[in-house]
């Protein structure tokens, strides 16, 4: 069965555009509530759907729909408000509910918007899953009896239990007292967690990004944008700034010069802390986009990479099967499944935080041995499900790129799962070499594209 409105990460689109209308929202809460909550009806027991949400204006709107859909399905909800992605994935496993939903459009503009599920494990649906919900949504909208119609409750202190999960992730005999932090919640789910999580762990935090207005999530804040980071940590002589994206999954951290570190540069970090504590399990999970470095650097302390799929369900796929715990995107998504199902950037800071700590290092130090290729990601906007491939002429364009890059480079081209743009990434020894070739493609993409 082909897609129809399910992407790489959940369903996304513009606001009052199809799929992410009231009516089509409304049906997806019921067919997925069908589908997710199958198995506690079959055992009798009640099911139950955990939702949460970013900032974004048409939040509310969506909740709910999504609430009168899973209602009509006879599925009770459970409502937390604005959280952080991985926060829900959290509360659905602790809660030992059927399954979680995020409405969130992550680190795309504030009208944009998405619907992502977990399962009652925490973890994101497997394609199976999600089809069956596609192929429920193409069933007539009905509705259970009134006496077995779900119920809509809020969770208490849904936030509060979250920080405490995030604190426990960082060793007890250690903290961040002496440490002032700059941390950018990008307007977004975290403005209310993620600053009293370092700041309980000793930390003199500054927060930034972290006024809401339900127009400006990601807005010139945020991991997307580390600029205001950079700014911020150095006006505030800070000994470390961290970036969230618009729900919490995403990170990016800047050191005390303004240097900026992203998701490749984290995950070497990470791992080589790990390896030294004894407690790394096999390699290290990347994606076709990680940078050439990351791989290399990884393979001289010898760390195996292995390359995923681009998306961090694909990445964690692959760590599943593996039985490796760290994965991640060089976007800054990433994943210790030792201590959460999912992408968490919260746990991934502290992560980071605690190799600084107990190895009494910089960001630099820590980075030392990993030299990044330069990589020109340029995006190119196309008509929605434009396939590329079918183009000769891209296809041209691509073949000289790659033949005149060799072995020093790398080409790669592929859609978003997100938005409606043709991601071109070169990767070559030399910045210039990166630019050329990338805004080369770019410019044939466009042109064919038109």
């Amino acid at each position: 069965m082909t897609r129809k409105y399910f992407g790489t990460d959940g369903v996304r689109g513009r606001v009052g555009e199809p799929p992410i209308t009231p009516e089509l929202v409304l049906k997806l809460g019921w067919a997925a509530g069908r589908v997710l909550a199958a198995d506690t009806v079959r055992a009798g027991g009640r099911p139950a759907v955990l939702i949460g949400k970013d900032t974004r204006l048409s939040g509310y709107m969506l909740e709910a729909a999504l609430e009168a859909g899973l209602s009509a399905a006879g599925v009770d909800v459970y409502l937390t408000g604005p959280l952080p992605t991985p926060a829900v994935a959290y509360l659905t496993r602790a809660l030992r509910l059927s399954a979680g939903i995020v409405i969130s459009a992550s680190h795309n503009p504030y009208d944009d918007n998405g619907i992502k599920f977990f399962s009652g494990a925490g973890a994101k649906l497997p394609d199976a899953v999600e089809l069956a919900i596609e192929k429920g949504m193409e069933s007539p909208l009905g509705c259970v009896p009134s006496s077995d119609l779900g119920k809509a409750r809020r969770v208490a202190d849904a936030a509060g239990r979250y920080i405490e999960f995030c604190k426990s992730t960082f060793p007890p005999e250690r903290d961040l007292k002496g440490w002032r932090i700059v941390v950018d919640c990008a307007h977004g789910a975290g403005y209310h967690v993620a600053p009293p999580v370092f700041h309980e762990l000793g930390a003199e935090v500054i927060a930034i990004g972290d006024e809401p207005s339900g127009t400006n999530i990601n807005d010139g804040f945020g991991a997307t944008h580390p600029e205001a980071l950079q700014r911020a940590v150095v006006e505030h002589k800070a000994d470390i700034g961290i970036a969230l994206d618009g729900d919490g999954d995403r990170l990016i951290v800047v050191d005390g010069a303004g240097r900026v570190y992203d998701g490749d540069q984290l995950l070497y970090l990470i791992a080589l802390d790990y390896r030294r504590r004894g407690v790394l399990s096999g390699g290290v999970v990347g994606t076709l986009m990680s940078n050439l470095g990351l791989e290399i650097a990884l393979g001289r302390e010898g760390i195996a990479l292995e390359r995923a799929a681009v998306g961090d369900r694909y990445v964690l796929a692959r760590m599943n099967e593996k039985g490796w715990q760290l994965g991640g995107e060089n976007s800054g998504h990433l994943l210790c499944l030792d201590k959460h199902t999912t992408g968490d950037a919260i746990i991934a800071a502290l992560a980071v935080l605690r190799a600084l700590v107990e190895q009494r290092v910089t960001m630099a130090e820590a980075t030392r041995g990993v030299e990044l290729c330069p990589q020109r990601l340029i995006n190119v906007r196309v008509p929605r499900g434009y396939d590329w491939k079918a183009s000769a002429a891209i296809r041209s364009a691509q073949d000289d790129a790659i033949a005149a890059l060799g072995d020093a480079g790398r080409v790669l081209l592929r859609p978003s799962g997100t938005e409606p743009v043709l991601r071109v990434m070169v990767e070559a020894r030399e910045a210039a070499l990166a630019d050329r070739h990338a805004r080369a493609l770019a410019d044939v993409i466009a042109a064919v594209a038109a």
